[in-house]
């Protein structure tokens, strides 16, 4: 597919500098592109790439300073959100298979099956499902009883999802995740435990996408919530009971223990681990490999380390840190001479 750079800066809402006839094949990342692609630079570390760049076509900033003038621009004010868009032109998205029910899946007859929906083979759907226009139910899913889905929504190959949940309008699910799965919870009695009967539901509402090999439990009682654009990573835990906020990310191997609230818009990076029965601000960013172990507020704070700290406290500790080896040498070589001294002094009275 040949997109003209004038459409690519009409679609774009972007300022066309150079030639607008010119016939872009694709986009390329900017330090390998070559003749007929569009690269883009998001980032300014990338900008020593402009001048050697093979790339006929580049999304630049609107403050972004240019020398070359063998090269065609498209200034906007975003340019990552331009280049998501232009990937969008060049592959836009095509229906994961045809509308029908594959004769190899098995659906209980008391479910109900949008016309439009697809719902491929060796798929189980069990009783009083009920799945709206456009979704598609991929490969080998298996989707228990009174399951309601939505529209338009994709489920990837090997999904589990349980009893009872609830999964919105154009969510994506992918591959080998289980929805709905019994909560952790065990009551201790003397030295064994015993189970506590998870009768709770998960509610997934519209626009969220969920990574493959995540898992995400239903409430003992009650629902767990997965709000409207948040965004959940490969490999998730997310308790019994837990609330996740709406346009919050989380990033791959991140834990969140059950009853925990977390806000609007937060960012939870990698392998964080999050306590049970907390709650977690709007717009809180949390970094990589943190420990949460008790409430975090403040819109816009970044907090870091196990126990997570706000960063300006955490640095510290962190320089501090930095010294320590040092410090303990001062320190041992300090009490090797008071050890000096003290002997001298007792000497010194014996005489």
């Amino acid at each position: 597919m040949n997109i003209s750079l004038h459409t690519l800066g009409q679609e774009l809402d972007a300022t066309i500098e150079g030639d607008a006839d010119l016939a872009l094949s694709g986009l390329a990342p900017i330090e390998s592109a070559g003749p007929g692609e569009l690269a883009f630079i998001a980032n300014k570390k990338y900008r020593k790439h402009l001048e050697t760049t093979g790339a006929s076509a580049v999304i630049i900033s609107d403050d972004a300073a240019v020398t070359r003038d063998d090269l065609s621009y498209l200034r906007m004010k975003d340019p990552y959100l331009g280049f998501v868009k232009a990937l969008r032109l060049f592959h836009p998205p095509a229906r994961y298979a045809d509308a029908g029910i594959h004769p190899l899946a098995h659906v209980d007859p008391t479910a109900t099956i949008a016309d439009s929906a697809t719902i491929a083979a060796h798929v189980s759907i069990g009783r009083h499902v009920r799945i709206g226009e456009g979704t598609v139910i991929a490969e080998g899913t298996v989707i228990r009883n009174d399951v309601t889905i939505g529209n338009n929504t994709l489920i990837y190959p090997n999904v589990t999802i349980l009893d009872r949940t609830i999964v919105g309008d154009k969510v994506i699910i992918h591959s080998g995740t289980t929805i709905g799965s019994d909560g952790f919870g065990f009551a201790p009695v003397e030295d064994s435990y015993e189970k506590i009967p998870q009768v709770g539901s998960v509610v997934i509402e519209d626009d969220v996408e969920i990574g493959a090999n995540s898992c995400i439990d239903r409430g003992t009682i009650g629902a767990t919530l997965i709000r409207r654009g948040a965004k959940l990573d490969n490999l998730i835990q997310v308790a019994h009971n837990v609330e996740i906020g709406e346009d919050t990310v989380v990033a791959a191997q991140s834990g969140i223990s059950g009853s925990t609230v977390v806000g609007r818009n937060v960012i939870i990076a990698g392998q964080v681990g999050l306590v049970g029965h907390i709650t977690i601000g709007d717009r809180v960013t949390i970094g990589a490999q943190s420990g949460v172990s008790k409430d975090l507020r403040g819109e816009g704070k970044l907090f870091r380390g196990s126990p997570a700290r706000e960063i300006y406290e955490e640095l510290r500790l962190e320089a501090a840190i930095r010294h320590l080896p040092e410090l303990i040498k001062t320190v041992n070589r300090q009490q090797t001479r008071i050890e000096e001294l003290e002997e001298a002094l007792r000497l010194l009275e014996a005489q």
